[in-house]
């Protein structure tokens, strides 16, 4: 009789456990968050926790979009209780803006793509500075350099170009920027599709350029980096031009120096001197034929040519002929030989 005894004091010492085990209450670790255990954990394994399909993070007021839905949970919510979490972005991301862009950082940032360029740069087309050319592809610490808290790094930025490109100006050396003198308005000359290659508007100076001016480098008339108050003659920069030829010889001739008598800026070579009243024949000739001296460019008479033996058989029976006279021009006009 002693065994039935013992097996219902057994079982009714393990009724009292399951009753107190039933009635024992357990704090949800997650707070007020409602849902079934199941729907991250699982009966064959309580940790790690995995997220079903079946939960609706939405419904919490933040859809999971982008990067965050691949974030892990714990990467947000710090503690255990899901519920106290703030949906603001500076709760999760450091604002390394230091508050001057606000506390919305989806005014500039997405949850695809924390640094989407596009939405950056469609917000900066509404500042006073709108993005164009190259400035479009540049990191914005490039121009936005950080600052320690209290010193503006984004707004109320100056606008000017020698802000950003003091380094370039200083070290430009071709030509020397601040040797030059040259203004700190970068835009005179820079564009902002790419910094080198610049282009001068040499129109808005007393000298336009024109022909084969347009092609020369700045330093092959700017010598010794000289940029302002320079002559705008030709001779300031033909001067050896000028002493070294010999078809004619311009100095020995007394040529006046005035280049553009003869010379244009298309073609150096190739000159022509207009002689006015001396046209054909003439013309064909070459200037060494006539000017057979130096000195006789600037005295030069018919006579030189054309001898007095030549010119009395020719003008036989011409009424008022005299050798050497200035009556030839009467009727010649430069055009007879």
């Amino acid at each position: 009789m002693r065994t039935p005894i013992i097996v219902s004091v057994a079982t009714l010492a393990l009724g009292v456990c399951a009753t107190a085990a039933a009635q024992q209450h357990i704090e949800n670790p997650h707070g007020k968050l409602q849902e079934e255990c199941a729907v991250c954990h699982s009966a064959e394994t309580w940790t790690p926790a995995q997220v079903s399909d079946k939960f609706v993070h939405a419904k919490y007021g933040f859809a999971l979009r982008g990067a965050h839905a691949q974030a892990t949970c714990r990467s947000c919510h710090a503690s255990l209780d899901f519920h106290g979490a703030s949906s603001d972005c500076v709760s999760c991301h450091k604002d390394i803006h230091h508050g001057e862009l606000g506390t919305n950082c989806a005014d500039c940032h997405t949850a695809r793509n924390f640094l989407d360029r596009a939405i950056m740069a469609r917000a900066h087309q509404l500042t006073r500075f709108p993005l164009s050319g190259a400035h479009l592809t540049i990191d914005c610490e490039a121009c936005h350099t950080p600052m320690p808290q209290g010193r503006l790094t984004f707004v109320n930025l100056p606008m000017q170009c020698i802000e950003c490109h003091q380094t370039q100006f200083q070290t430009a050396k071709n030509p020397d920027h601040v040797a030059g003198g040259f203004p700190q308005d970068c835009s005179q000359c820079h564009a902002q599709t790419i910094w080198t290659s610049a282009r001068f508007n040499h129109d808005a100076t007393g000298f336009p350029l024109t022909g084969a001016h347009t092609a020369v480098a700045c330093a092959q008339c700017h010598t010794g980096g000289t940029f302002t108050a320079l002559s705008t003659t030709c001779v300031s920069c033909h001067l050896p031009n000028y002493n070294s030829t010999t078809n004619p010889a311009h100095a020995a001739a007394g040529f006046p120096t005035t280049c553009e008598g003869c010379h244009t800026t298309t073609a150096w070579t190739g000159a022509t001197f207009n002689h006015t009243w001396f046209k054909l024949p003439h013309a064909s000739a070459q200037c060494s034929d006539c000017h057979t001296a130096s000195a006789n460019y600037a005295t030069f008479t018919c006579t030189i040519c054309h001898t007095q033996t030549q010119t009395t058989s020719q003008h036989q029976g011409v009424s008022g002929f005299v050798w050497n006279s200035t009556n030839c021009y009467s009727c010649h006009h430069g055009g007879g030989g």
